[in-house]
């Protein structure tokens, strides 16, 4: 392989990839699946114009590495204990259960031990960055099943480190003994890796490296992650592990350094260039036509995987108080193949892998189509949420109080959630309206337990059931205050209110100025738009610096 053909097969991928990337960004698609597309259309089984296998595993591994890095950059502990037990509990029994489900699915179906294991785990894994992205772009990501599912896509990425471990030992292949020595080695090499990293990047190269000149040279931050990225791949491989563990060690320890912040910033360019190849050199590995001869197999692998990881991760959310269309939303969000199954599977389709070819094409047809239905189930989870909010009314979790018979509706404010923006005003509300009575209702029990550190009444409970509405005293109340940043689901809290207590004086937050309209039109008094708010501030501060004489 010349040095130019490998340049001209990149120069093609990257062109492939930006113009199948374009046409899935018009069609409301992600453009990770336009990168698939574009491997595929000219990769070895289609177009051909780059069909040299080494050229696809050499780009594949150097984007893998970037890849990998850039997870273990950006994720975040602290975020993943503030998101509860949705995230912490949630996420490893969804990661667990799906495993062995999926596993039991394939021995039946003649898979051995080994490839069974690797599947349920290539399916377990949901696509972070393509959910994310749709339900920031939707402005669901503060919704219920917005915080659920990015709790459980959470966990899913810091469960990347002990699968890829496995799936690599069982890559290796051998007896159940040689399987467990190698795992036990790999975890060996893993804790000693992740021990090495940790000392080199807060002790040694703080010490080495300049960080003023670090921090003010935009060049410097791109080759540390380039080296750092390569050199731990290499490292790995090195020790017999793969290289793919190394890289997201990497990226885990890095993230904790002084250097993050920086390295995040300005090595996205070229984090973007490395993982479009990856995507569009894992795309090349698609055949057409084994998905066309083998189509009912493949019907069958979308349905289950669909299917089974809804039922699956909208059960475990459900169990652990999600409301049920939230919990259904949540699943119906995670049901499809991530992103980095593509790097298991690679793995464990590797000369003398477990996974043959057959089933491979059948892993990376599956991820491609599920993918695709990916922004349809996203788009479709807000009315899955309001449907079976309506059915399962009267079922939510509830605790009410007694009532006071005697005590007047003009005393009265319900106050829907009790977040930062709620306990102000609460705050605010008892500091100057004493005699006002201040009742929360918030289904998260920890707000529930600040308010009652407050002094107020509260309960736990889905303000979008109209009983649970009822019970909380709507139909008595004078003014409801809705706090929770998820439009949708004040909507509909809007909307339950209205019919209840026709007379009542509903305030609103609107996080986003695209939603203040309709939440007039749903009956809201008064909507309290964040984004007017802050334009206008920040107007004010401009208007103060630049001309003071004005300001006053």
């Amino acid at each position: 392989m010349t040095v130019w053909q490998f340049l001209v097969d990149v120069l093609i991928l990257l062109g492939a990839a930006l113009l199948m990337g374009t046409i899935a960004e018009q069609l409301r698609q992600s453009a990770i699946l336009g990168y698939l597309l574009a491997g595929a259309i000219v990769g070895p089984n289609v177009l051909q114009w780059v069909d040299t296998a080494e050229h696809v595993h050499a780009i594949a591994e150097l984007g893998v590495a970037l890849l990998l890095l850039s997870i273990g950059l950006e994720f975040r502990f602290k975020q993943l204990v503030q998101l509860g037990p949705i995230a912490l509990i949630g996420g490893t029994l969804q990661v667990l259960i799906t495993m062995a489900l999926v596993a039991g699915i394939a021995s039946l179906l003649d898979q051995g031990l080994a490839a069974s294991v690797i599947l349920g785990a290539i399916v377990a894994l949901s696509s972070t960055a393509c959910v994310l992205r749709l339900l920031i772009d939707k402005q669901a990501i503060d919704s219920v099943y917005g915080r659920s599912s990015t709790g459980i896509l959470l966990m899913q990425d810091l469960a990347v480190l002990p699968l890829t471990v496995i799936v690599a030992a069982l890559s290796v292949g051998g007896s159940a003994a040689d399987v467990a020595m190698n795992i036990g080695k790999t975890a060996l090499f893993t804790v000693a890796m992740i021990g090495g990293f940790y000392v080199v990047f807060s002790l040694i190269v703080p010490r080495v490296l300049n960080m003023r000149l670090l921090t003010r040279n935009r060049e410097l931050p791109i080759l540390l992650a380039v080296v750092v990225a390569i050199g731990s791949a290499s490292a790995a491989h090195e020790i017999g592990i793969s290289p793919a563990i190394g890289a997201f060690i990497a990226g885990l320890m890095l993230a904790g350094s002084p250097f993050a912040t920086q390295v995040r910033s300005d090595v996205s360019s070229l984090r973007t260039v490395l993982v479009t190849l990856f995507f569009a050199s894992v795309g090349m590995f698609a055949d057409p036509l084994f998905a066309v001869s083998n189509a009912h197999w493949l019907l069958l692998a979308v349905v289950i995987v669909v299917l089974g990881k809804t039922l699956i991760t909208g059960g475990i959310a459900r169990v652990l108080g999600v409301p049920f269309g939230g919990a259904m939303a949540t699943g119906l969000c995670l049901a499809q193949i991530g992103e980095f199954s593509f790097v298991l599977a690679t793995i464990a389709s590797a000369e003398g892998g477990p996974l043959t070819d057959r089933v491979f094409n059948l892993v990376v047809a599956t991820t491609i189509i599920s993918l695709m239905l990916t922004p349809f189930f996203v788009n479709i989870a807000p009315r899955i949420t309001d449907a079976l909010t309506r059915v399962s009314a009267g079922a939510g979790r509830f605790s009410p109080e007694p009532e006071d018979a005697d005590e007047p509706r003009t005393h009265r404010i319900l106050l829907i959630g009790f977040g930062p923006a709620a306990q102000q005003v609460a705050s605010a509300v008892m500091a100057k309206l004493s005699h006002r009575t201040i009742t929360v209702l918030d289904i998260n029990p920890r707000n529930v337990e600040v308010a009652k550190q407050f002094g107020l009444r509260s309960h736990v409970g889905d303000a979008q059931q109209t009983d649970v509405l009822e019970h909380a005293g709507i139909m008595r109340a004078d003014a409801l205050v809705i706090t929770i940043p998820d439009a949708n689901a004040a909507r509909r809290i809007i909307e339950i209110a209205r019919t209840l207590n026709p007379n009542l004086h509903i305030l609103v937050r609107a996080r986003y100025h695209v939603t203040r309209w309709e939440l007039q039109m749903s009956g809201a008094t008064v909507v309290v738009d964040e984004e007017e708010h802050v334009g206008n501030r920040l107007a004010e501060e401009a208007i103060g610096f630049l001309d003071p004489d004005q300001a006053k």
